[in-house]
């Protein structure tokens, strides 16, 4: 496998040069130093000491300024690699096609679709009517919404059953409230209904005039519904549903048939749902089964029963079916019984066939049941490693269901199946520009062992042939919360790091859901330390199998993922050259001792309540801000956004602090607080890859890696 290098100076390495010129570089530009204002806490006869708590003041103009003068020190740090971000930004871009049409979905009588034009950051939302050959109506130009503003996120995106209304809701600051509008699609204009500060779930009423949506609380928790009716004061809006348990959300939906509306309520190990006439808006919601702890159900129509998946007695789920008429649990009747090494994630119900979306040995399965003769057959995919997923199919009494298929290797293809014939189309793949060929790469799955001998997959991709001499650089992902799964994607922007010699890796650790409901189980709660111990598995064992080596490991993981690389290079920094953390959840314990920040109450039945004994021991024993020690690290680079609901921008930027203070190295130690942005960074699809880009030439740099 080549590496691009200079070979001018053949003597001294790259890395040796980057590593003298950053020597020179940080003697005259000082990082900045947050001062300490100790705030003392005593919890179970233990004292913390949180020194830079008033950082979380964002009306302080203090706190403002420190976040700049770190921009700024990040910016000064990487002002030699500016030639290089550009580069890399150029040769992202020059992979896609900037002006490109996503496959036309057709509902009735009309195909939408959105379409992107070179040199705009947005998409524009379009339709035509009867075919494929019609004219196009532009129904929202996002570009259009964004112009003036630094951040423009598009929300709802509903239109009405009749096709002549289009509800959609817009984010321009990152914080995850949206202003709510609604256009008439025969004339253009806007209507005067305008509701601020809803969430993003939302359904239309079938009369074309009613629609149901959410708002959020203090801590960013949906937790009421309401009803509107299009030309009557928001003021007027009837409260259908307030959630007062803070461990609940709640959301709307409708059903594939169109015949129901639902409620679906829930907190991290239980749910409840309500079910209307969706002909009928002003109606009573019914409920179809109580909450019961520990009792997870999804439910979908079909004629005169509703289905439903559930984990009832069955820890991967199975499926069920009740009459509409009497939905409650005793009512439930088994279709699908429980499977031990098969999770049942969710189902799609048509007319005449259902799609169950599972999973089984890490990877996710298609399979097709005739709804008449129960018979299945699972839809076959010709690669070892890849991914795939349902697309959105309105079409209830269609026989065609389009999924998505990639891989590692393999760009984003979008496909029609037809449950009867069993004949796929390929509708649309992504193209990569700039003469990518798959067959110059390879992709695997390993597995690496746990301290308590648990397999923990590993998937991998790199250019053919990668020798195993310890030499190749490796990006090592990682997340593992929520029952969330890391499945292998496709990315172009990735080939920068696989072109320059890299292995991109993902560790499927505990805490994700790759190998079912255990997997999350085994990683979650008093058994969080799991999914540090399996990532440390994993590092060891690319070591150990020469995959690479210490001085060329890359860790990345972002938001929960960044909880796991905080408390990761707490353990093990010997293992690591270079850490990037996104939005990193790295102040576990102050965050979770506060009920007043968004999403404290909910996660309880994820990361447990410090509130009591055990739970506080254990969670303080791996929370990465207060595990920070007095030794080296890795280079880091860490994001934030001000804006940011879910990982405030305080932690990762106390974290930083910290360990600025206490680490005992030299490395480079870089914050990047995006101002106007939240979570999810920033909107548009350049400014994105500038983002990219930008990761990459840190990455690169550390690994003197530049051409």
């Amino acid at each position: 496998m080549s590496r691009h290098r200079l070979m001018l100076i053949p003597a001294l390495s790259l890395v040796a040069l980057s590593v003298i010129s950053l020597g020179c570089l940080v003697k005259k530009v000082q990082p900045p130093v947050a001062k300490v204002d100790a705030k003392v806490d005593t919890l179970f006869g233990r004292t913390m000491v949180d020194n830079y708590r008033w950082l979380r003041d964002r009306d302080n103009p203090e706190v403002i300024a420190y976040l700049e003068a770190e921009n700024e020190y990040t910016d000064k740090l990487m002002k030699h690699t500016e030639a290089f971000q550009e580069k890399l930004y150029r040769e992202i871009v020059g992979r896609i096609k900037e002006t490109d049409l996503s496959v036309p979905v057709k509902r009735d009588e009309y195909y939408y679709y959105s379409r992107t034009e070179e040199g705009k950051q947005d998409s524009i939302c379009c339709r035509k009517k009867g075919s494929l050959d019609a004219p196009e109506e532009i129904l929202l130009d996002v570009n259009q919404l964004a112009e003036g503003l630094e951040f423009t996120r598009l929300g709802i995106y509903e239109v009405s059953p009749d096709h002549r209304l289009l509800a959609f809701a817009v984010d321009t600051s990152g914080s995850e409230r949206y202003t709510l509008r609604v256009k008439d699609l025969e004339t253009g204009e806007l209507l005067p209904d305008v509701i601020d500060s809803v969430a993003t779930s939302f359904e239309w009423a079938n009369d074309n005039k009613t629609f149901f949506y959410t708002v959020v609380d203090d801590t960013w928790r949906q937790f009421e519904l309401y009803r509107h009716e299009l030309g009557r004061p928001v003021s007027d809006d009837v409260l259908v549903l307030r959630e007062d348990d803070e461990a609940f959300w709640l959301g709307v939906s409708k059903s594939k048939d169109m015949k129901y509306l639902f409620i679906n309520l829930g907190s991290q190990t239980s749910s409840e749902v309500l079910f209307l006439d969706a002909d009928r808006p002003t109606g009573s919601f019914r409920m179809i089964q109580a909450r019961e702890q520990g009792i997870e159900y999804a439910v979908s129509h079909h004629e005169d029963h509703f289905y439903i998946v559930t984990n009832d007695k069955a820890s991967n789920f199975k499926l069920v079916r009740a009459p509409v008429t009497r939905p409650s649990k005793e009512n439930w009747r088994e279709v699908i019984p429980h499977r031990k090494d098969v999770k049942l994630d969710r189902i799609e119900v048509f007319r005449d066939y259902m799609a169950l979306y599972e999973r089984e040995r890490g990877f996710r399965q298609i399979r097709i049941r005739d709804i008449v003769s129960g018979q299945t057959y699972r839809i076959e995919f010709p690669e070892p490693v890849y991914a795939c997923w349902g697309e959105y199919n309105p079409d209830f009494n269609g026989r065609i269901l389009r999924f998505t298929y990639m891989s590692l290797v393999t760009p984003r293809s979008v496909y029609d199946y037809d449950m009867k014939t069993k004949e796929r189309e390929l509708k649309k793949q992504q193209e990569v520009l700039g003469g990518y060929d798959p067959e110059q790469y390879q992709s695997e799955r390993i597995y690496a062992v746990a301290p308590d001998s648990t397999l923990v997959p590993v998937s991998m991709v790199y250019r053919k042939g990668m020798v195993k001499d310890g030499r190749n650089p490796l990006y090592l992902y990682g997340y593992g919360a929520y029952g969330i799964s890391m499945d292998p994607y496709f990315s172009s922007s990735r080939l920068s790091l696989l072109d320059r010699g890299f292995i991109f890796a993902t560790a499927h650790v505990r805490g994700g859901g790759e190998m079912g409901r255990y997997w999350y189980d085994d990683g979650k709660l008093l058994h969080k330390k799991n999914t540090f111990t399996d990532f440390i598995a994993v590092a060891e064992h690319l070591i150990a199998e020469k995959y690479t080596s210490p001085d060329k490991l890359v860790c990345s993981g972002g938001s929960a993922g960044g909880l796991l690389i905080g408390a990761v290079i707490n353990m093990r920094p010997d293992l690591f050259k270079a850490v990037v953390a996104e939005v990193p959840f790295v102040d576990l314990m102050n965050t979770m001792l506060d009920s007043d920040i968004p999403l404290t109450v909910i996660e309880y039945e994820e990361w447990g309540n410090p509130n009591e004994k055990e739970y506080f021991d254990y969670m303080l024993s791996y929370s990465p801000y207060d595990n920070v020690a007095a030794m080296d690290y890795p280079d880091m680079l860490i994001r934030a956004g001000l804006n940011d609901t879910r990982v405030q921008y305080w932690e990762p930027a106390k974290w930083t602090a910290k360990l600025r203070a206490m680490k005992t190295d030299r490395n480079r130690l870089l914050l990047k607080t995006n101002m106007g942005a939240g979570h999810g960074g920033v909107s548009g699809r350049y400014s994105y890859l500038r983002e990219r880009a930008f990761d990459y030439a840190f990455v690169l740099n550390v690994m003197g890696i530049e051409e």
